[in-house]
């Protein structure tokens, strides 16, 4: 099996700023970027006008790594900054959540695993040593 783990830097509204700087301080090339308004609209869960010009998710390439970067959702970032947190890429759900419950051992649960719009299996979690992991599930 195939796993990838990809720096990610979260920010609190200022990763528009972000994604500029590393792109021409980098000279990466941005390949993807989304606001939480333009992701698929939840009734359920209707985001905030705060929220809808910050950046969700946004893909940059430098040479053949990725850099991930976003805005926290507003009044989730906690003090003690998890600005950079790794995403986990794994190939199914199966290992996803054999990776999130191995990392939630005496660490804290931040969102459950479980299907989102982006993949089946998504979640977030920071193990006992204060590290935190996005686990994305690609299929």
């Amino acid at each position: 099996m195939t796993y990838q783990a990809t720096p990610f830097i979260l920010l609190g509204g200022e990763a528009k700023a972000a994604i500029a700087f590393y792109a021409r301080a980098l000279n990466a090339e941005i390949a993807f970027t989304q606001t939480f308004g333009e992701g698929p609209a939840d009734p359920g869960h209707p985001v905030p006008d705060a929220a809808k010009d910050r950046v969700a998710h946004a893909v940059l390439k430098l040479g053949g790594a990725d850099l991930f970067v976003a805005d926290a959702f507003p009044g989730t970032a906690g003090p003690d900054g998890g600005r950079v947190q790794v995403c986990l890429t794994v190939p199914d759900a199966e290992t996803s959540r054999r990776f999130f419950d191995a990392l939630a051992e005496g660490g804290r649960i931040v969102m459950p695993l479980g299907k989102i719009h982006f993949s089946p299996s998504y979640g977030v979690v920071t193990d006992r040593f204060g590290v935190t992991f996005q686990i994305f599930t690609s299929r």
